[in-house]
């Protein structure tokens, strides 16, 4: 045997190595034969790869009387191929175990290749499935970012370097926190106790800039399921807040003075005196209404008039404390709930002050102007429970001080039960309504409704009249507020919705082309009843759908949401449409309007009235028409009444109009008479 020194089986090792790490293919195969040869000192070495399973023996490339040795190579039951060597005399066991050797160190570095192989393929292969996931995030328009446990950032896509604007490199490795706004704390509970659920958050951009979110959360786990971080998505709602926002104004604060309405201040009564029960307080209810101001109003024009109401207000709420409530009830009435009292007599010292904050006359314009006040006062408990009964008795107790002073000098009274007396004109007038009723009193009258882009009629609204045998036309205003406090409303809605379809199946009969006749529903007729008595009065009179629309309130359908939107839907069901009524002047909330199934928007005339000199009644026409048209609502407005007021609706946008500039409600025979006219029948 031929022994090699240290320094060549070093060497050849080291080739071996180098030939397995850049050779591939036959020049492999080449080079391992004559690392072979080289090691065993044999003229003849080859390389014999593996065309068969380890264990077993290829046949000799050499003849069949030549000297040789071949030897195995293999790794952990693969087999590679095979060392030969051929061209010496003779080879022993030592030979055997050299070359045996040199086969193991092959066996081993080539495994050690495949494995490395294998693995760099399987990390080319991740490498480009991260490409691909991050390319796939950066097309999202949503902002998606990743942190860890701790609140640092992992991740950072497009979208978030298009919201925040930081880059990724600015972003990465900072702690989340930088983002929010300075009042925006709770890391903690909004990060990691409330993973998965959304919520509406406040955050900063790079520019300063604060802004409404929509964030959702949900964890991000490893291998083993265990939560590693979280994966946020957010998306910028800044310009839905601030229409949601715009909208609550308008349904609880009044647009003039600022000040809360009858709805809100009703509201925070209510509170109160949960408060004041609890802490066996007294509770007290203002009922202002100001003295001689109709006379200015009338005299000096609606301007002058609104800025003397948006003074009295802030005369009101500078002399009172910040606790004590302050509304504006509507026109020149106002309201003061006062809770923080021990005594009522407390009330009739903030009731001289209110009194005396209205001595010094008011500069409006160059004119010196003076109102006085009557001042109603009712006291929690012993007068009322609640917030619509306070209002109600100061209301009847204001009423009792204006009777005693003549109407214009400034006075105070407290409700007492001897004020009921003024109720016995009331009852008689609830009576004299149900006999109306029962012996064919009412009657309707038609306001059309006029499709701006055509000029023609498409519609009307059916208004109930009164008309009194002795007392003549009642307006709708003295009877239908007490037909809604006394329940009468729902018998008087039922007459109207059977007339109206009555009076529908006689032009249909006249061979009139269906037109949609608007009936007023209240929320005390809104029940589950509705649909099913929409259809049987449209079966027992043979009309089509298209003949009735309904108009609803939106205080109507801000109680039990699902249940009104389930009968929403059974009268859409039936192809009836539904109008929205009022709108603006209730509670208006963008969350909820998306789902009604409803057709239009109608504009309330209190919005209608100050257009176009008016920059606010302008600003909520054109919020209104915009939010419908965002909606795929058509838009109504009433009481138009001037040729300035239809050119600002119509540049607006807004689809359709009724209004004394076209026409007063009319009698049926009048009402089909301008229909034919309008349409050239």
């Amino acid at each position: 045997m031929t022994v090699l020194p240290v320094s060549d089986y070093l060497g050849d090792s080291a080739a071996l190595c180098d030939a397995v790490v850049r050779l591939r293919g036959p020049a492999l195969m080449d080079e391992l034969g004559r690392i072979a040869s080289a090691v065993m000192a044999s003229p003849h070495g080859q390389f014999l790869p593996s065309a068969s399973a380890a264990g077993v023996t290829p046949l000799l490339p050499f003849p069949r009387d030549t000297p040789a040795l071949l030897q195995e190579i293999s790794f952990d039951g693969h087999c590679f191929g095979h060392f030969a060597v051929a061209g010496r005399n003779g080879y022993d066991d030592a030979d055997r175990r050299h070359l045996a050797s040199l086969a193991s160190l092959t066996a081993g570095v080539l495994q050690v290749h495949s494995l490395a192989q294998r693995s760099t393929h399987a990390y080319a292969q991740v490498e480009a499935l991260l490409a691909q996931q991050t390319q796939i995030l950066d097309q999202l328009h949503e902002s998606v970012l990743t942190m860890d446990l701790t609140g640092y950032i992992t991740s950072w896509n497009k979208g978030a370097e298009r919201l925040f604007g930081y880059s990724s490199v600015e972003a990465v490795g900072r702690n989340i926190l930088f983002l929010y706004e300075d009042e925006d704390t709770g890391f903690h509970d909004a990060f990691l106790e409330q993973g998965g659920r959304l919520m509406e958050v406040r955050r900063r951009k790079k520019s300063g800039e604060v802004f409404w979110a929509s964030l959702s959360l949900s964890p991000l786990q490893d291998m083993d399921d265990k939560p590693i971080g979280l994966i946020a998505y957010l998306t910028d709602i800044t310009e839905r807040k601030l229409a949601e926002e715009r909208l609550h104004h308008l349904a609880y604060y009044d647009p003039l003075t600022s000040l809360p309405n009858r709805t809100l201040l009703a509201k925070l009564v209510d509170q109160a005196l949960s408060v004041a029960q609890r802490s066996k307080m007294l509770g007290c209810v203002l009922f202002i209404d100001l003295n001689r101001f109709k006379l200015i109003n009338d005299t000096l024009g609606r301007r002058i008039g609104d800025e003397l109401l948006r003074q009295v207000s802030l005369r009101f709420r500078h002399v009172l404390r910040d606790q004590d409530l302050v509304a504006r009830l509507g026109g020149d009435e106002f309201a003061v709930g006062l809770f923080d009292i021990s005594q009522h007599f407390e009330a009739s010292m903030v009731s001289q002050k209110l009194l005396a904050s209205l001595v010094e006359p008011f500069l409006i314009e160059g004119h010196d102007l003076r109102v006085g006040a009557s001042i109603g006062i009712s006291v929690y408990p012993q007068d009322g429970q609640d917030a619509e009964t306070l209002l109600r008795l100061a209301d009847i107790a204001m009423y009792r001080a204006k009777q005693d002073s003549g109407g214009e000098a400034e006075s105070v009274a407290f409700y007492s039960q001897d004020m009921n007396l003024g109720m016995q004109a009331r009852m008689r007038l609830e009576t004299g309504l149900r006999q109306a009723l029962s012996e064919q009193q009412l009657l309707l009258h038609y306001q059309p409704k006029y499709a701006l882009a055509s000029g023609r009629i498409i519609g009307a609204e059916a208004l109930v009249r009164w008309h009194h045998p002795q007392h003549g036309m009642i307006p709708p205003a003295e009877f239908i507020p007490l037909a809604e406090s006394t329940g009468l409303v729902v018998q008087v809605g039922e007459w109207v919705l059977e007339a109206a379809c009555a009076q529908a199946q006689a032009w249909k009969l006249a061979g009139l082309p269906p037109i949609r006749l608007a009936v007023n529903v209240s929320a005390r007729e809104f029940t589950l009843a509705l649909p099913a008595r929409v259809a049987a009065t449209l079966a027992r009179y043979g009309l089509e759908a298209a003949w009735l629309e309904l108009e609803i309130t939106e205080s109507t359908l801000m109680h039990n949401i699902e249940r009104v939107i389930g009968i929403m839907d059974r009268i859409t069901a039936l192809g009836v449409a539904l109008s929205l009524d009022d709108f603006g002047t209730g509670y208006s909330s963008l969350s909820y309007l998306k789902r009604f199934p409803i057709d239009t928007l109608k504009i309330d005339r209190s919005f209608t009235t100050g257009i176009p000199t008016d920059a606010s009644d302008c600003a909520i026409a054109s919020t209104i028409i915009s939010i419908a048209q965002q909606l795929h609502h058509k838009v109504i407005a009433e009481g138009v009444e001037t040729a300035e007021q239809l050119a600002f609706l119509k540049s607006s946008g807004c689809d359709e109009v009724q209004g004394y500039l076209f026409s007063r409600p009319l009698p049926a025979a009048e009402f089909e008479r301008a229909l034919r006219e309008n349409w050239g029948v």
